[in-house]
């Protein structure tokens, strides 16, 4: 009998790993068919050289994002040769472009494949005639309903962001902040930030600022530091966050003078957007591994587009990753109702299938927050699946990440 019970043990013991590992066979056949810009490096190097050569860099100019912001593309006819663009679809770019401001780091446009029409970083970076469609608001959160002085949006009781500029290394094609764009380049005076820091100061319940723009890491080091040391002298400023996309789309600004600057004034934390596996490279590692080695704790903020990321598996092997590069997924936003976006919207039963597909069967550092923002400055509300199937007053029952339902005592 005791025999008999072992073997029927061990066989169950057997089935239950058999089964974990059939839980992630089709995410194991099809991860080496996404390939992270560290596995595509071969072909990086390759479009970064035609890049250089045709705008006679050098590499240390290369590695300088000064020289970097200096010859940002501007103009589809300088670089659609170089990343497969068809003279037939020229002319549709420039009309978009006549509505919406576009610039590509040459850093940036060398992530792009040119073989590849569908490359998730091409979609982020390079307009599309989608956007001339109308649907959607120019400010569908309300940003200038909930602006109690220049620059600031409150939406909650303890926390508040400034807006600093209106500057990124490239502007992505779902920005929502497009409206703010414009047609040149600015910063904000700092005489509007230093209204912003007063409205700081008054009021003492704001424990936690986050610095943004455009990309707060577009503003020059010394103005970065003064909006440190100005914030830190107000003793109820608990922790500092920057917004950025630098480490992504522009990764030579995390320079070692800019990291000395910023470990200055801990707790400051830094909240990045990688949206594809493609965009990790090894710039974009040495930058995050260069915040990270200073103490600054790094978050992801990944928005879920169409045609980029709405794939499980793309986003287990983004989030995988980015903890490798020591970033931890943060939030999966929902996209905004953004005018001008509307070829990247989504349904939320994509987002909620992802959430689903990390939940069990990757750790739970890598399963981030899946958010909506509430329109008219409702607000970010997390949108989860339902494990929760019944709650009474005397038992609860859930279903785990199987499927495979249990009940607890409520009593």
């Amino acid at each position: 009998m005791g025999n008999a019970t072992a073997k029927i043990t061990h066989q169950t013991r057997d089935d239950r790993f058999a089964h974990l590992k059939d839980t992630i066979t089709d995410y194991i056949k099809c991860k080496d068919r996404i390939l992270t810009g560290l596995e595509d490096e071969e072909r990086i190097k390759v479009q970064k050289k035609k890049i250089m050569d045709r705008l006679g860099a050098t590499e240390d100019q290369w590695n300088d994002y000064k020289w970097q912001m200096a010859n940002r593309f501007t103009d589809i006819r300088d670089f659609a040769d170089l990343i497969g663009i068809s003279p037939e679809s020229l002319a549709d770019i420039e009309r978009v472009g006549k509505t919406y401001r576009y610039a590509i780091s040459p850093y940036y446009l060398s992530l792009i494949d040119p073989d590849d029409l569908n490359c998730p970083v091409r979609r982020q970076a390079v307009p599309s005639p989608d956007e001339l469609n109308p649907a959607g608001d120019l400010d569908p959160m309300d940003e200038a309903g909930w602006t109690p002085v220049n620059s600031v949006t409150r939406r909650y009781p303890d926390r508040l962001i400034i807006k600093v500029t209106n500057v990124c290394g490239m502007y992505c094609r779902f920005c929502q902040r497009r409206r703010l764009i414009g047609e040149t380049d600015s910063n904000v005076s700092w005489y509007q930030i230093k209204e912003a820091i007063e409205y700081v100061r008054e009021n003492e319940e704001i424990r936690d600022v986050l610095i943004t723009g455009g990309d707060a890491f577009m503003l020059s080091d010394s103005m970065i530091e003064r909006l440190l040391s100005s914030l830190r002298e107000i003793d109820h400023v608990e922790i500092i966050r920057f917004g950025t996309r630098t480490p992504v789309t522009l990764p030579q600004r995390i320079t070692e003078n800019l990291v000395n600057i910023l470990k200055k004034y801990h707790p400051v934390y830094v909240n990045t957007h990688f949206n594809s596996p493609r965009e990790i490279t090894k710039e974009a590692k040495e930058a995050c591994e260069r915040l990270a080695n200073a103490g600054i704790p790094l978050g992801n903020q990944m928005v879920l587009l169409n045609g980029v990321n709405n794939d499980p598996h793309v986003v287990r092997k983004l989030n995988q990753n980015l903890l490798k590069i020591r970033v931890k997924p943060y939030y999966i936003f929902h996209p905004k109702t953004v005018k001008g976006t509307s070829h990247f919207w989504v349904r939320i039963e994509e987002g909620l299938e992802i959430m689903e597909s990390l939940r069990g069967r990757t750790s739970g550092m890598a399963v981030p927050t899946y958010i909506v923002n509430g329109p008219g400055g409702l607000g970010k509300t997390p949108i989860l699946p339902n494990y929760l199937m019944y709650l009474g007053a005397e038992k609860a029952v859930f279903r785990n990440w199987e499927g495979k339902t249990f009940e607890i005592d409520n009593k």
